[in-house]
């Protein structure tokens, strides 16, 4: 089959869809690759890497001809254009963009989306999200060292001992636990929050101290145990005593990282004002849900920000900071998922019967099958 990877356009991405190492293996599958010239520059991979591995350099109409279509964000309407009608395209086509969607359909495109992947061993290898918030976590600690004023570690001088940094991450998921190890290994002291207990020894084993809220009520004991390895929603009345202290680790802080996200929804508001005001001058939060409204509502997406003392980033696509990685990893996640719609005598084979294609599949002949 003829692959292609158009450059991305979509401003501040600097992602590109396959690097020399999958170009490689597909090559060596029977492939033709067709990628637009320039489309790894940004990824730190020159045109020449490709070519060494027997890859064509075209421009963005034959990278848009090709059977297969691999991108890193849905096309805009610009890019609609050189769209093939039948031919698939594969990438982080947002599930929960009804018009990008139907914009896929109407171009008579067969679309699959990675985001939309299950939560199951079998797709952790294509588990985008994952892959790319694992990114986020450790370049979200490094902007955040950047931007702090003091030194992260515990020093102890001729001139006197300088303190190490405290910093309280909220959310403990992919990106969380990265931020907790990374945070650890700059030297700071890390206390780390999140609505399931369950994490607890997760936070534990990586260096950081969970803030821990006790139960109080047979509800909430049985609400943290969980069902099938997953923590219930946390009752309200925990929730609220959690919010309290939460609030007194951020007063302490000088470095704060949220992380929590709803794919579909709006960020949940995880940091207050009135929080934000609490803050040491100088301090920093670095909020990883900027482009779904923040987890504070003091931050403006796409820029950092200083209010009430307080500095704010609010990096909308933090992986694209650290291409050269994130497009490493994300050309693995595809590459697998590849695995799963071409046969091994190199045929698409739309098999929805597999629960992988079946969840990522978002356009087929005409239709958004996104339900």
């Amino acid at each position: 089959m003829i692959i292609g990877i158009p450059a991305e356009i979509t401003a501040g991405e600097t992602r590109v869809a396959i690097t020399p190492e999958t170009a490689k293996k597909l090559k060596a599958q029977g492939h033709a690759i067709r990628i637009q010239s320039g489309a790894g520059v940004a990824a730190s991979v020159p045109d020449a890497a490709y070519q060494a591995v027997g890859a064509e350099i075209t421009d963005a109409a034959s990278a848009y001809a090709a059977d297969i279509v691999l991108k890193v964000r849905c096309p805009l309407d610009s890019e609609m254009a050189h769209a093939r009608s039948g031919s698939v395209m594969v990438g982080m086509l947002n599930p929960f963009d009804p018009v990008g969607l139907q914009r896929l359909a109407a171009a008579q495109l067969t679309s699959f989306s990675l985001e939309a992947a299950p939560r199951t061993s079998r797709a952790q290898s294509m588990d985008v999200l994952s892959s790319q918030a694992n990114i986020a976590g450790y370049k979200a600690v490094m902007m955040a060292a950047n931007a702090y004023q003091r030194f992260f570690p515990m020093l102890m001088t001729a001139a006197g001992t300088v303190k190490a940094a405290r910093v309280v991450i909220l959310g403990v998921g992919v990106a969380g636990l990265q931020a907790i190890a990374t945070a650890k290994r700059l030297g700071a002291v890390i206390e780390a929050s999140d609505v399931r207990p369950s994490v607890k020894e997760q936070v534990e084993s990586l260096g950081g101290k969970f803030i821990d809220v006790p139960y109080e009520t047979d509800e909430e004991r049985e609400a943290a145990v969980g069902v099938g390895g997953y923590a219930k929603p946390m009752p309200p009345s925990w929730m609220a005593r959690q919010k309290i202290e939460v609030a007194k680790r951020v007063a302490q802080a000088d470095v704060v990282i949220t992380t929590a996200l709803i794919p579909g929804r709006a960020a949940p508001v995880l940091v207050t004002e009135e929080m934000v005001m609490a803050m040491k001058p100088g301090s920093v939060i670095v909020d990883l849900a900027a482009a779904q409204g923040g987890n504070c509502p003091l931050t403006e997406a796409d820029k950092t920000v200083v209010k009430h003392g307080v500095t704010l980033i609010g990096h909308t696509n933090i992986p694209a900071l650290v291409a050269a990685d994130a497009s490493a990893l994300y050309a693995r996640n595809l590459f697998d998922f590849l695995k799963l719609i071409i046969t091994k005598e190199g045929a698409l084979q739309v098999d929805l019967e597999d629960d992988i294609v079946a969840a990522c599949l978002m356009t087929q002949g005409g239709e958004v099958k996104r339900k």
